[in-house]
């Protein structure tokens, strides 16, 4: 069954280990059954029992899953391995990459003054043990532009990232086995945190307005105890919520008004469309703002503002790991804010011209695609990887749609980011010849 690879351990703690061992050296590979419990423990000489701990705790770190008298499996994408792990192209030397979600760095400002003045602040004092977790400086920028949007006055934490944020603020509320509602297509590395907690990934179903109502009541009535919506530049599909789709969203959730929400809005900065919160019908919430798509992915750095309780746990949590987020990198995001080192506007605008041109370029080449805000596209393909492996070989390294779905069809996704106005129709080209022919209709 396991071929030549033994299970070891006499306690729970060491057989899981055995198991995980074998999975991280791909000894036991995604989908291999593993010995039902009873035959194992007779192997080893133990209780059943402590191999039922062994597997549960497997189970709750999201490395096996169990589907009754089918016995236990090794998952698919085990939480110990990421989906670009899997699944990621690798770019030969020559060939355009445009799979990897980065922002233009163009587009990104200069990050040594702000750095500079950040340091030169802290010259004659610079943050010590005890200190606020919250540069007071960052908290007054998020605070207004916060109101601006929506969002209501609440208390506010920082995080390091919005992966980061949002892994706290679930495991502040959620414990193994517990259900949670996402989008799908959706966030890559959400799908892969969510099963790496122990949790359950239910799928919602994206349009360009957002999740599905429907899905999202389902997806409560079936369990989930958590929510995750992507409010603008949805990755992979550029969905952003509208204001009737909130307000749908918003009916759905104050009938579950124990619903953990979190609201993710990466696209701050590089969105034109305004914001429509789903924040205010919940008892616990939290709205993550991260400042990586706007001023640079290695500033790791995510306002989070929640309820009481959330927020509480949060901050709390993080006093017993890292401790706190860095002053200096803090009050470098709160320079780049308050001194306008954005202009959203033309950010927006420079996106959104290579964005719609290659949904047009696209379109007239009989391709349906989605792109409705944000530096992603996606584009529907019955069979991805061929049409993945067709691009390459074109020279094109486009993101494979496996690293982004649960149940919905295929797909791929093109980031913007990297294309001139010379590389448009080039890339149209190669992708209406990628797909098979069901999947275009040519135009004469």
């Amino acid at each position: 069954m396991l071929g030549d690879y033994l299970i070891t351990g006499r306690g729970a703690a060491d057989i899981a280990a055995s198991v995980e061992r074998g999975i991280g050296s791909g000894d036991l590979a995604p989908g291999q059954l593993l010995p039902p419990q009873r035959e194992l423990a007779a192997a080893l000489g133990v209780n059943p029992n402590t191999v039922a701990a062994a597997y549960r705790t497997l189970r709750e770190r999201g490395l096996i899953e169990t589907a009754g008298r089918r016995g236990s499996r090794v998952r698919h994408r085990p939480a110990s391995t990421s989906r670009d792990d899997t699944v990621r192209v690798h770019v030969p030397p020559g060939a355009r990459d445009i799979s990897d979600g980065n922002p233009d760095p163009a587009l990104l400002p200069p990050l040594g003054p702000a750095l500079a003045a950040a340091g030169e602040r802290f010259a004659t004092a610079p943050p010590m043990y005890g200190a606020p977790p919250v540069s007071e400086r960052l908290a007054a920028a998020a605070r207004a532009e916060l109101a601006a949007d929506g969002v209501r006055d609440a208390p506010l934490t920082v995080a390091s990232g919005s992966l980061d944020a949002i892994e706290r603020v679930l495991a502040a509320h959620l414990r193994p086995g517990d259900a949670v509602a996402v989008e799908d297509p959706g966030w890559g590395s959400l799908l892969d945190l969510v099963p790496a907690l122990g949790l359950r990934a239910l799928p919602m179903t994206v349009d360009d307005e957002g999740p599905l109502p429907g899905d999202a009541e389902r997806a409560l009535e079936r369990g989930a105890r958590a929510l995750v919506v992507t409010a603008r530049a949805q990755n992979p599909t550029g969905a952003a919520v509208t204001a009737q789709r909130a307000a749908a969203l918003r009916a759905v959730l104050a009938a579950h008004p124990q619903t953990l929400l979190i609201e993710d809005d990466h696209g701050h900065h590089i969105v034109d469309l305004p914001l429509h919160t789903l924040t205010g019908v919940t008892r616990h919430w939290a709205f993550v703002r991260s400042a990586a798509k706007a001023y640079g992915p290695d500033l790791r750095v995510a306002v989070l503002a929640g309820d009481d309780l959330t927020v509480d746990r949060v901050a709390g949590r993080h006093r017993l790991g890292p401790g706190w987020v860095s002053h200096l990198l803090q009050e470098t995001v709160a320079g780049l804010w308050h001194g306008g080192a954005v202009d959203p506007v033309a950010v927006a605008a420079s996106y959104g011209r290579r964005r719609e041109a290659l949904l047009a370029a696209l379109a007239e080449r009989g391709v349906l695609a989605r792109g409705r805000s944000g530096m992603n596209v996606w584009v529907p393909a019955p069979e991805e990887t061929g049409a993945v492996a067709r691009l390459l070989t074109a020279g094109w390294a486009v993101g494979p749609g496996a690293r982004f779905r649960l149940a919905s069809p295929p797909g791929i996704r093109l980031t913007v980011s990297p294309l001139g106005p010379a590389d448009t129709a080039p890339l149209a080209d190669a992708v209406a010849a990628a797909l098979t022919p069901s999947a275009v209709r040519r135009y004469d």
